[in-house]
């Protein structure tokens, strides 16, 4: 095999490869003679079919494959020999492959993985939130939980912001019905913004019983462009209002919250621990995300195309595949792929710094490290057990894990090197985090 190497630009490369034909040649034939003693041809036996019959019928099959292998084979030489590093996949051009040359002659263009070196971040501050859990956080919280299980109960007085009603309504525009202005039996909580502002309030203060027709304009932007901008005429009937009812903090509530013998001192440790749980998990994404951002801003690398395009394409068929999930048609929804770029470089970009920071600190995931995060994980289930088992039992399960702690073992190396602030958050601002 002769190998030629030619640099294109600072990440393409081009490889010409050239191999003796004989070679391929003599593999054709050998399995050529190998498919004779078991081809199936119509008026032959097994075993029988002649040479000639074989060539014709699995010659051009045979002699792709065998093609294909070499210079699979050749290329991944080549590779090793020149000790280059490829990004995706080559492009491969078939230069000649006849007996008449009697070589069979290749170039494969690819890409190659940038050097990327780590500038230095000592320069770089992360603020870690630090957020007190005391008893008004308790009691914020055991209110949330209140609302969760609030239930409704009939009232026999007006409607008011945060009843629930059951009414019925007919809409007309011009005298004439329209397409969703009617409803019967429709049970709505006022205040969630499920109705029009304008409708809303002219529900709020009617009882049980009570019928009412008023006019609404609908807004110019309204997502019914058939009645945007138009004026409606409802006639609306209120059947029930309920108002709602939270529970009370006993024993009771404490039990539908998991604590078996209700004892509201048990109720409030947990959700304590609970609190510290989440706010924990939610600095850690909060340090995440500012150690990410500092990578990602101190460090000047080439992306190679090839691997850009691929991460564009996996962000795509995710997209493709959620949008599935909801019941819709992705295929009749566009999906440019410049939407997905911007996102894709960044990925692509991080993935490029961690993997080279793992490599050259040695940050690679221990065995007990992953343990300790599939357990952490099991914790919150009934039998913590089985779902430990449910990791293991899945070589793809354990190296999620495993890029969950390569990151984090990226983070707290960068967190010796970078300055770290405590900054006193408050407990509703961290909570309110998207993540």
């Amino acid at each position: 095999m002769q190998a030629s190497l030619e640099t294109i630009s600072s990440l393409e490369r081009k490889l010409s490869v050239t191999l003796p034909l004989e070679e391929v040649n003599s593999e054709i034939e050998n399995r050529l003679k190998r498919l004779a003693r078991t081809a199936k041809v119509h008026g032959f036996r097994p075993g029988k079919v002649p040479m000639r019959i074989v060539e014709q019928q699995y010659g051009g099959q045979v002699r792709q494959e065998v093609l294909g292998d070499a210079v699979q084979k050749s290329f991944g030489e080549a590779v090793r020999e020149n000790n280059l590093r490829v990004a995706g996949f080559p492009r491969i051009e078939l230069k000649s492959a006849n007996d008449a040359t009697d070589k069979l002659e290749y170039e494969a263009t690819f890409e190659v993985y940038p050097e990327v070196k780590v500038t230095e971040i000592s320069g770089v501050t992360i603020e870690r939130p630090k957020v007190d859990i005391g008893e008004t956080e308790i009691d914020k919280t055991l209110e949330v939980l209140r609302k969760q299980r609030t239930v409704f109960e009939p009232a026999e007085r007006a409607a008011e912001l945060g009843d629930q009603i059951q009414l019925d309504y007919a809409g007309k525009i011009a005298g004439e019905p329209f397409e969703g202005g009617s409803g019967e039996g429709v049970h709505v909580r006022l205040g969630e913004a499920r109705l029009l502002p304008e409708f809303e309030k002219q529900v709020v203060g009617m009882k049980a019983g009570d019928s009412k027709t008023f006019d609404i304009t609908f807004p110019d932007d309204y997502h019914g462009k058939e009645v945007a901008g138009k004026i409606a005429t409802f006639e609306v009937k209120v059947a029930e209002v309920q108002a709602p009812r939270l529970p009370e903090v006993d024993a009771e509530f404490a039990k539908s919250l998991g604590v078996g013998d209700g004892d509201i001192g048990k109720m409030r440790a947990e959700i304590r621990a609970n609190l510290e749980r989440e706010v924990q998990r939610r600095t850690s994404t909060r340090v995440k995300d500012q150690v990410m951002k500092a990578l990602y801003d101190n460090v000047t690398v080439d992306l190679p195309g090839s691997l850009v395009e691929m991460e564009v394409g996996r962000l795509m068929q995710g997209m493709r595949d959620d949008l599935t999930k909801r019941g819709l048609k992705s295929d009749q929804i566009p999906l440019p792929k410049e939407a997905f770029e911007e996102d894709a470089r960044r990925r692509v970009k991080l993935g490029l710094v961690v993997a080279e920071l793992v490599r050259v600190e040695n940050l690679q995931a221990r065995p007990e490290q992953v343990k300790g995060v599939v357990e952490e994980f099991a914790r919150s289930y009934e039998k913590p057990e089985e779902v430990v088992r449910w990791y293991y039992q899945n070589p793809e399960r354990l190296r999620e894990v495993e890029s969950i702690v390569l990151e984090d073992n990226v983070v707290q190396w960068v967190l010796k090197q970078a300055k770290v602030e405590e900054k006193h958050t408050p407990f509703d601002e961290l909570m309110g985090d998207a993540k």
